[in-house]
Parts: C-alpha cells; structure tokens; sequence
C-alpha cells in the first residue's frame, strides 16, 4: 500500500514543469488525488520495484495531456487509468522482447561455447577458429533453449576460459594433447 506521503514526493517530483500553463493546479490536483490508486494498480501486474517507474511515465504523459485532461475528477480519473493500462501493456512488451532477446543470446552463446570445446577436444587448427555467423535479429525461436540442454558449466560465464581453448587449438596436435594431459 502507498502511504500517502510517497504519493506527494511523485507529484511534487514532477511540478517542476512550468507553471504558466494555464492548467497546471487542475493536473496537480488531479495527480494528486489519483497518485495512490495508480500506484496501486500499477503494482499489482508490474511489481512494487518498477511501478514507481511507470507511475512517473503515467504522470509525465498526463502532462503532455494536460490541455485535454477533463474538468470532471471522474473522467479525468478514468483517463489515468486509461493511460496506466497503456504503460502496463508497454512494460509487458518490453518484457517479452527482453526474454526473447535473452533466449537467442544463451543459444549463441552456447553454439560458441560448444563450437570452442570441439575445436580443443579435437585438436583442430586455425581453420576451424571462425564460427558460423547467427543472426540475432531473427524471429525463429532458437534449437536449444530448454533447460536441459543447457551444458552443465551453465554458472559460469558463456566465454570462460575462450582464450585458453582457442590458444591451445592453435598448438601443434603434439603440444595441445601435453597441454591437455598436465591441466
């Protein structure tokens, strides 16, 4: 629950936007009266970290509005929820794009992760250095993103020890399977 000075602190945050326009107390008290119930709602498909977020993105687009905000305390009530639905819709987006993002990410890292480990278990030379490109903008979703497909060094950053494999890949067959037997 939002006590009602956190409510405040937002709305006086954001009255440092000019006070010529010729409505600003009308937006202020609006804000005002209808801070905590945003913030509320806000929290409850957000989450309590990011709704104070989205609450200044709510308030800062009722300023933009601040011309064509209704006179009435109900409508203009009902126009902020409106507008907190729309920022609620955009956090859930941004959130899929990220999951997504992060999806194709693990896969080319784990493509890279496992092409460096064949090139050091097989001894192969400076042929098998470069690594087929993958696209990261694609829209198909990657071959293996389960979790049990994930190799078990998961932990671990996806270069980890990169530098020392590609080295030792680059060794004489000779010297990479010595190197491989002492360490």
């Amino acid at each position: 629950m939002l006590c009602p000075t956190r409510a405040r602190r937002i709305v006086q945050a954001l009255t440092f936007l000019p006070t010529w326009a010729p409505r600003v107390t009308d937006v202020i008290a609006a804000l005002d009266a209808n801070a905590g119930a945003l913030l509320d709602y806000l929290e409850r498909p957000i989450g309590i970290d990011d709704a104070p977020d989205a609450l200044v993105e709510v308030m800062s687009v009722v300023w933009r509005l601040e011309v064509d905000l209704p006179e009435a305390a109900t409508e203009a009530r009902m126009l902020m929820f409106g507008i907190a639905k729309g920022v609620v819709a955009n956090v859930a987006r941004g959130e899929v794009r990220r999951a997504k993002l992060a999806d194709r990410l693990r896969a080319v890292t784990a493509v890279s992760h496992g092409s460096a480990r064949d090139r050091v278990v097989s001894g192969s030379g400076a042929a098998a250095n470069s690594a087929p490109p993958v696209a990261l903008a694609s829209t198909a979703p990657p071959a293996a993103t389960s979790a049990t497909s994930a190799p078990s060094t998961s932990a671990l950053p996806a270069d980890h020890g990169l530098e020392v494999r590609d080295a030792i890949a680059r060794l004489d067959p000779e010297l990479a399977e010595l190197v491989r037997l002492v360490h």
